[in-house]
């Protein structure tokens, strides 16, 4: 790249890592070194961002000025002549672009007079005008000079930029012989690098438009046949790349337009991709699998590939765009109706978990979009189905989303004997590669929700138990959307738990993978989280301005659920700042969501801090923070959610116990106190404890 003007970008590095700071000094120092070669310049900008520390977030190399590509033009030349007219030419029509410059000067040597020089100086226009088009017009009047050498560079651009000696060999009609003379001719003319010696070689075209200037001079059908040759040996005869690389067979079958092919390997390229986690790239060879299928004639074999394909298409969607994104519930909606006409058409999916894939995509769409009448009864015609069915898989699946249905609208006991069924069913072996189907490992997902039903009804160790099955699972199974999953689920578990250091590391884990993969929704999942890690801190400030934009990034993605939980901390830090109307906002906004969703399962703790508000301001009003409380501990008797009822009863216990009313408060929260049989390490246990011993 040091021969080109480059764009490099050290966004968020680690500018406290020894390996990050050698990389880019070695980055700098190289680009040193080249300025005698190509005596380029390079700006460094820094910023300080709000976390403090400076850091690089742009280098540029600027295009060549007038001296300096005189200089460079002479590194080419060397002890050749050449006329000061023909240098003028290619100083005014390379604009200062390295590559052009190069390559115009080798072209203007590789003439074969003077005139002929001065013809093909003259013959290219200023870049200025066109660049691509004027930097392949030297590359072909080059390609052109090489004679044989030419069809070798052409094949092995429709290889691609890289390319093996032993398939180039295989493509090309010439004996051995022939073949190597004519690499060598190219690799003497500076536009191809080889590594290594043949029949083992490698080669590298030098620029990937010296690559487009050779598949450029080839016609359209000769260019077809050429790729569906490709394409044919390496089936053929070089089946590990073939398997393991569908995405190759698949662009050359587009290529030769061998459209059902293509679409075959498009979709086992997206399949491949899926499994090892390449979200961005999984959803795009889907979709262009899809779209190939699009064209050809319906049958029923081709049917039966859209309906798996555009299934499929639902899970990277999910991590990629977000659980109720358009695309998402577009792709959803689109798989059922492809199964509700191939129903129609008498041709049901061989897969019956197909079905229940599509399903699952609207129950995702809607309880990420929280929406909790919906989700219930979608949960409920999901269980009816797989009950039907009696197959397991389903049937966990089943019990899966309807307790999860069920905790967040509030009915905690009832989810949990849901969850518990379906951990019960859970059987590694058959159920964990339906993760790449259903958009999560289904253990995990289970000791993920249980973990919370647990925490949230009193039962601390044992949330922390299915968090640290959950994550070991996730880590097991090595998917990258599966461990966002259970990272983003267990920091919840940790921060009620008062683990704040464990929730951080797990952040920082699920941040980096989110950047990684490209999972928009999971890297606002881990902002939010985030922003309450600053409001438990003290860093108010920093949890606004957190909780904000973490809330407006999860709302772009079509997400509602947890909002009143996230607004019920940036309330607190509202109020810790002493912004108490926007503090008020957003308690009012919370409530309204939980009435206009029906997600229940943070309702105690919504009310619970609008009374804490009630007693910050500047005029704190007690009788209303008593109601909050009230309101708070009747919902959490109601849900059975003894954590809740014991953050509300110490709220009450604190209010009475400055009012004076000390046995009223000692009366309120010892019994539920003395209800809990483990957890007290954990930090409310703790400060309950301390509460009644003041009392005492």
């Amino acid at each position: 790249a040091g021969q080109h003007p480059v764009l490099m970008i050290f966004e968020d590095a680690h500018w406290t890592d020894p390996t990050t700071l050698e990389l880019f000094g070695r980055v700098v120092d190289r680009i040193r070194t080249l300025r005698v070669l190509l005596l380029v310049t390079f700006r460094l900008e820094f910023q300080a961002p709000w976390v403090g520390r400076p850091y690089v977030t742009a280098l540029t190399i600027n295009r060549l000025a007038g001296r300096d590509i005189n200089a460079m033009i002479d590194r080419v030349v060397g002890n050749k002549l050449l006329p000061a007219n023909i240098r003028q030419d290619i100083i005014e029509r390379t604009d200062g672009i390295p590559l052009f410059v190069e390559e115009m000067t080798k072209a203007v040597l590789e003439a074969e007079s003077e005139g002929a020089g001065q013809r093909t100086a003259a013959s290219i226009p200023s870049p200025t005008l066109a660049v691509p088009a004027s930097l392949q017009a030297s590359l072909m009047a080059r390609l052109d000079r090489l004679g044989p050498a030419k069809e070798v560079a052409q094949i092995g651009a429709a290889i691609g930029r890289e390319f093996s000696h032993a398939l180039l060999a295989a493509v090309v009609t010439k004996p051995e012989a022939e073949l190597e003379s004519a690499l060598d001719r190219l690799i003497a003319a500076g536009l191809l690098f080889r590594q290594g010696v043949p029949p083992y070689a490698s080669y590298l075209f030098k620029h990937a438009l010296v690559q487009d200037a050779a598949y450029g001079t080839l016609l359209r059908e000769p260019r077809r046949a050429l790729h569906a040759r490709i394409a044919e040996i390496l089936a053929r005869q070089f089946a590990e790349i073939a398997e393991n690389q569908p995405e190759l067979l698949a662009r050359h079958c587009t290529e030769a337009n061998l459209i059902e092919k293509a679409a075959g390997f498009w979709g086992k390229a997206g399949q491949r991709s899926l499994e090892r986690s390449a979200l961005v790239e999984a959803a795009e060879q889907l979709t262009r699998a899809l779209g190939q299928i699009a064209t050809l004639p319906a049958t029923p074999e081709l049917r039966r590939e859209e309906i798996k394909l555009q299934v499929a298409l639902i899970t990277p969607l999910l991590h990629v765009k977000g659980y109720a994104a358009p695309e998402t519930k577009a792709a959803a909606e689109r798989a059922r109706l492809l199964i509700e006409q191939a129903e129609a058409l008498g041709e049901s999916p061989e897969d019956p978990l197909l079905l229940f894939s599509a399903l699952y995509g609207f129950w995702t769409a809607n309880y990420v979009a929280f929406n909790g009448d919906v989700c219930r009864d979608l949960a409920a015609h999901f269980l009816t189905l797989a009950e039907k069915q009696r197959t397991t898989g389903p049937l966990l699946i089943a019990h899966r989303i309807t307790g999860v249905s069920l905790l967040c609208t509030g009915a905690i006991a009832e989810a949990k004997a849901h969850l518990d069924r379906g951990i019960a069913l859970y059987n590694p072996a058959e159920h964990r590669p339906l993760a790449t189907r259903f958009g999560v490992d289904s253990a995990v997902s289970v000791l993920s929700y249980r973990s919370w039903a647990l925490w949230i009804l009193g039962c601390p160790e044992s949330a922390l138990a299915d968090l640290e099955r959950a994550l070991k699972g996730a880590r097991e199974i090595g998917h990258a959307a599966v461990l966002m999953y259970a990272l983003g689920h267990a920091s919840f578990t940790y921060m009620w738990e008062g683990n704040y250091a464990a929730a951080r590391a797990l952040l920082d884990v699920l941040t980096a993978l989110a950047d990684e993969k490209g999972a928009a929704q999971w890297k606002a999942f881990g902002m939010l989280v985030q922003g309450w890690l600053f409001a438990v801190s003290g860093k108010s400030a920093d949890a606004v301005h957190m909780i904000t934009s973490g809330i407006t990034a999860w709302r772009s993605a079509g997400a509602t659920v947890y909002v009143p939980l996230h607004l019920s901390h940036l309330t607190r830090a509202y109020a810790e700042l002493g912004q108490f109307d926007d503090a008020w906002r957003c308690s009012g906004e919370a409530i309204t969501a939980i009435e206009m969703s029906k997600e229940r399962w943070y309702e105690a703790e919504v009310y619970r801090v609008a009374g804490e508000i009630a007693l910050l301001s500047g005029e704190p009003d007690a009788a209303k923070a008593q109601t909050y409380f009230e309101r708070a501990l009747a919902v959490a008797r109601r849900q059975q959610a003894k954590s809740w009822e014991l953050r509300a009863a110490m709220s009450m216990a604190r209010l009475w116990r400055n009012q004076g009313k000390r046995d009223q408060a000692r009366d309120l929260l010892a019994p539920v106190y003395g209800w809990f049989t483990e957890g007290f390490d954990t930090l409310d246990l703790k400060e309950a404890k301390a509460v009644l011993d003041e009392l005492a």
